[in-house]
């Protein structure tokens, strides 16, 4: 692989010879506070007749730059509720970056109800270090959740159980406003399904991290940024949702700014109905006899969210802005899950026993967390030290009620006494996290970086069963224990980067100190384990003629096993089928190689990332089967799993009112499990994709479709068989814009669903899940003081690169 990328490079090197390139670059900020304008409309005109030429938006950090030929250009800045600002003319020559520093635009607030925006950030942007995937665009997602948003990201897919990949691994690391947040829960699947939709501003995807980030996430990370405006006076939103099966909810995301201050809050409530269904069938063998379980399994979750987020940013001085935040969530869950196994010997023909097992749990989870964060813009944009400290107390408390009866095969009661049980599961966690960072320009085209963090993680689960024996309630043998986890991770990195025109080199260093204590105090096994890993990471860009760009990458990523791959403990809501955690897991480690090119026209953009990754220590799910015929599901370690494959990511606009973006990924994956036997290697061919196509009626109707497909996958076991389903959407724009109307269907098919076959020496499993049915909303979302601006014509791509 190593002499591919070389010779891909050297390829792409023999066009930068010659290419001519020039550029110009600056910095966003608002007159009078110096605070970053992120999404502003930076347009490029030609100085004799001002035809527009090219344009981008400015980042989080209010940064921009565009490449463009020699020449002579006017430069146009925009920003909703500011006065238009025009720089230049400026004479271009070849080679030229010409930095036009902070440019200061005034906020005017009277503009707000004359503005009548044409122009807006596009439903996905890409750049050759990140994919910003802008979540109010997809109006197929709205009134859904964060998983549901995920799931229609490039690059990511997310199971029907709520498990997050990207580009097919599952060693992702999920972060809120670029840090690890309590808003996601003690399990990610859960508290992704319970953050709503609107309050969500936008994801971006990182699959090939810098040294600047957590070295946590093989794959790479997910970003979740949620609202907050810096609008002067008061601005926000209102949002309505009623759905099927039964839905309902609200959301309401507040802003006030004022001079040095700005006030924001967010309110969401959401009640969902998840109606599920999975069938299993397996074959076990022992002693020339076949015994059969055909298992069927129903469910009723409903679910209760509350997710409250308020803070403030004050303005200090010269390019300081200090902001403190609250954010909480508590959800209470009703479930209820039917299972009914059949048993047969040999044969479908010969039944013995009908067994029907009921789970109807009650779960309460409340989440808060407070963070204060500091940032220090200096006299240049590249020279900014931040600070930030955070606090996360999660809980979860669950309890079960289990009634388990035997029948006959002709459906009359057995013989065998009913048996009653019960589970209750407490759990808490905190989070301490501390991080600085700080960027110095060393040159006009250079700099470096470096920054600290320590994080502090401590969970207490506690798990009982007991089980009803004439009148008294017995623990259960084998099923009671508490589990103390504790994790401190201490870290820091260092970046150089350097720009010679049309080149851009970023190298960093990163150093993750580990400890982890794991203890099962019922049987005081300790499990102490700690180690020091080194993380490099390197990015070069190339700047090509024609709008081309190019970016070979390279970083080494770790994934630790999580709390519940390490916890021993085991399941009890399927007796038949019990996941147990392993404690002597070790974490994966990967090399992680990419190199990735955009092109951009008028009417599109192109972004094909060749990519590969070598995994050491790789974890997959492992299913044996006892002599009673029960299947237990542990993670186990591997000894190597290579991926490799292509992505290609592209947005077109055939005519100005149609827009269609999309997302392919082709890879192979080949994993070697022979530590654990011959049997256990797989070599996968396996590709998936999603096309979204959106059009616009009047001005005032959008109707969009979004379709994906997963294609079969073979794994060291047996296989997935392939997936799709489709999602549809059509708003309205009423109120005078203000006002808009929203139906969407999710799964409109009910075809969502995780279809399986496992193999081993002495069984055969066969097995269909799914989650949640197909589901239809209708959504009303009301503008306070803001316009709904339509999306930005083009590709919304862009080239640049962070250091």
């Amino acid at each position: 692989m190593p002499k591919f990328l070389l010779l891909f490079i050297c390829v792409f090197l023999s066009t930068v010879l010659w290419s001519q390139q020039a550029a110009i670059r600056g910095y966003v900020v608002e007159e009078g506070t110096e605070a970053p304008l992120e999404f502003a409309a930076v347009s490029v005109l030609q100085a004799a007749d001002s035809t527009l030429l090219n344009g981008s938006i400015s980042d989080q950090d209010g940064r921009f730059e565009l490449s463009l030929s020699t020449g002579d250009y006017l430069v146009r800045i925009e920003y909703i509720a500011y006065g238009t600002r025009y720089l230049g003319p400026f004479h271009l020559v070849p080679d030229q970056i010409l930095d036009l520093g902070r440019l200061r635009i005034r906020p005017e607030a009277a503009l707000l109800s004359e503005i009548e925006v044409s122009a807006e950030k596009s439903q996905m942007q890409l750049s050759l270090d990140k994919k910003i995937y802008n979540v109010g665009k997809d109006i197929a997602n709205t009134g859904s959740t964060a998983a549901d948003i995920l799931d229609n990201v490039p690059s990511v897919t997310v199971d029907v159980e709520g498990n997050v990949s990207l580009r097919g691994s599952s060693g992702v690391r999920i972060l809120i406003d670029g840090r690890p947040s309590g808003l996601i829960g003690v399990g990610d699947s859960d508290g992704l399904r319970s953050l709503p939709s609107n309050l969500i501003d936008r994801i971006e995807v990182v699959t090939n991290p810098s040294a600047r980030y957590e070295a946590e996430g093989m794959a790479g990370i997910i970003n979740i940024v949620l609202k907050k405006e810096r609008q002067q006076g008061w601005n926000g939103s209102f949002e309505t949702t009623l759905g099927y099966p039964l839905e309902w909810g609200g959301a309401a995301n507040l802003n006030y700014r004022r001079s040095m201050v700005n006030l924001f809050a967010n309110y969401g409530i959401r009640y969902r109905t998840n109606l599920g269904r999975a069938t299993q069938y397996q074959e076990f063998y022992r002693n020339d006899s076949t015994f059969i379980n055909d298992q069927l399994r129903t469910h009723d979750r409903r679910s209760l969210s509350h997710n409250v987020r308020f803070g403030l940013d004050l303005f200090v001085g010269d390019g300081g802005t200090l902001t403190s935040s609250f954010n909480y969530r508590y959800s209470m869950d009703d479930n209820l899950t039917n299972l009914t196994y059949n048993d047969f010997l040999d044969n479908l023909q010969q039944p013995v026993l009908i067994t029907r097992r009921s789970d109807n749990e009650a779960e309460l989870e409340p989440t808060l967390e407070y963070a204060l964060n500091w940032k220090k813009t200096f006299d240049t944009e590249d020279h900014v030290w931040t600070a930030d400290l955070r606090y996360q107390d999660n809980a979860e408390q669950e309890r079960s009620d289990f009634l388990e009866e035997y029948f006959l095969p002709d459906g009359t009661m057995s013989s065998e006494q009913s048996i009653e049980q019960r589970s209750e599961n407490l759990e808490s966690e905190r989070n301490i996290i501390f991080q600085t960072d700080y960027q110095y320009p060393i040159s006009s085209k250079g700099k470096i970086e470096a920054g600290l963090r320590a994080g502090l993680r401590n969970i207490d689960n506690d798990f009982m069963v007991e089980e009803r024996i004439l009148e008294s309630w017995t623990p259960l043998a084998g099923f009671n224990n508490r589990f103390l986890y504790d994790e401190d991770i201490y870290a820091a990195y260092a970046i150089w980067g350097e720009q010679w025109e049309p080149i851009s080199i970023q190298a960093g260093l990163r150093y993750e100190y580990t400890d982890i204590r794991t203890e099962l105090v019922e049987t005081a096994q300790r499990n102490p384990r700690s180690y020091g890993q080194l993380f490099p990471s390197a990015h070069i860009s190339f700047q090509l003629a024609n709008d081309h760009s190019l970016q070979v990458s390279y970083s080494r990523r770790i994934n630790r096993p999580g709390f519940r791959s390490l916890n021993p403990f085991l399941t009890f809501s399927d007796v038949r089928n019990i996941w147990q955690g392993n404690p002597d897991l070790d974490p994966e480690l990967t090399n992680a190689y990419e190199v990735g090119h955009i092109k951009t026209w008028a009417k599109g953009s192109i972004s094909p990332v060749i990519f590969y990754r070598k995994t050491d220590q790789v974890i997959d799910r492992i299913r044996t089967v006892d002599a009673d015929g029960i299947s237990y599901i542990r993670p186990e370690n591997l000894n190597t799993q290579h991926d490799i494959g292509l992505e290609v990511t592209f947005s077109y606009e055939p005519y100005s009112i149609w827009r269609m973006n999309g997302n392919i990924n082709f890879f192979r994956s080949i994993t070697d499990g022979t530590n654990l036997g011959e049997g256990f290697t797989a070599d996968a061919y396996t590709w998936f994709g999603r096309l979204s196509s959106r059009v616009t009626l009047f001005q005032k109707v959008d109707l969009q479709v979004n379709y994906n497909y997963r294609a079969p996958r073979v794994t060291t076991q047996g296989k997935y068989l392939a997936m799709q389903h489709l999602d549809i959407g059509a708003s309205l724009d009423i109120l005078q814009n203000k006002g808009t109307l929203t139906l969407s269907g999710r799964d409109i098919f009910s075809t969502r669903r995780r279809i399986y076959e496992n193999r081993g020496e002495d069984f055969f499993t066969r097995g269909n899940f799914q989650w949640r049915t197909g589901s239809v909303n209708l959504t009303f979302a009301y503008r306070l003081n803001q316009q709904k601006t339509r999306e930005k014509k083009g590709g919304g791509m862009d080239g640049g690169d962070d250091f």
